[in-house]
């Protein structure tokens, strides 16, 4: 089992878990500040990230993806979910924690650009493409995004929204 915690500061602690496996197997961490020591040092803002295709289980994202794109920059959050789906092995998965909309620290952290919601998931599914797209207001990407994630695990609490999506590979795409 080969996990990445991205965006890991000092913390390495495994807030989503998949099968009750509270801890870590294989561990590589990737931060921006070298202060943190991490294993690999790079900015998140530069894809594709320096792992190679299908190289881990899990990549581990908690109160990170807030702090990366855009609110509306579609093209780099799109871009940035085929990345980990790139380097996902086939049914791996992307556990994360960011704060909820409706939480007062989804903008009161000056450092957040963008909130992360259910709703923002359901573009990571391409099953969900072939069954609203024409039928509902969903917005078609699947013009720039071939990646496929299926969500499996939710939790929403006052102060923060836990979800685990697993990589569906080969995806589903449909035109």
């Amino acid at each position: 089992m080969t996990e990445l915690l991205i965006g890991c500061g000092s913390r390495h602690v495994k807030d989503v878990w998949i099968g009750g496996k509270k801890e870590w197997s294989d561990l590589r961490t990737l931060d921006i500040n070298p202060h943190h020591h991490p294993d690999v040092v790079h900015d998140l803002h530069d894809i594709p990230l320096p792992f190679g295709d299908d190289s881990f289980d899990e990549i581990h994202a908690d109160e990170v993806l807030e702090h990366v794109g855009r609110q509306g920059d579609y093209k780099f959050f799109f871009a940035q979910f085929a990345d980990f789906w790139r380097i996902l092995k086939p049914g791996g998965h992307v556990c994360g924690s960011c704060p909820p909309a409706s939480s007062p620290w989804a903008w009161g952290d000056p450092s957040h650009t963008r909130v992360i919601t259910r709703e923002t998931l359901t573009f990571l599914n391409q099953a969900e493409y072939t069954k609203q797209v024409g039928v509902t207001a969903l917005s078609d990407f699947r013009y720039i995004y071939k990646a496929d994630f299926q969500l499996i695990f939710e939790q929403l609490t006052e102060n923060r929204f836990f979800f685990a999506l697993q990589a569906i590979k080969p995806s589903r795409i449909s035109l």
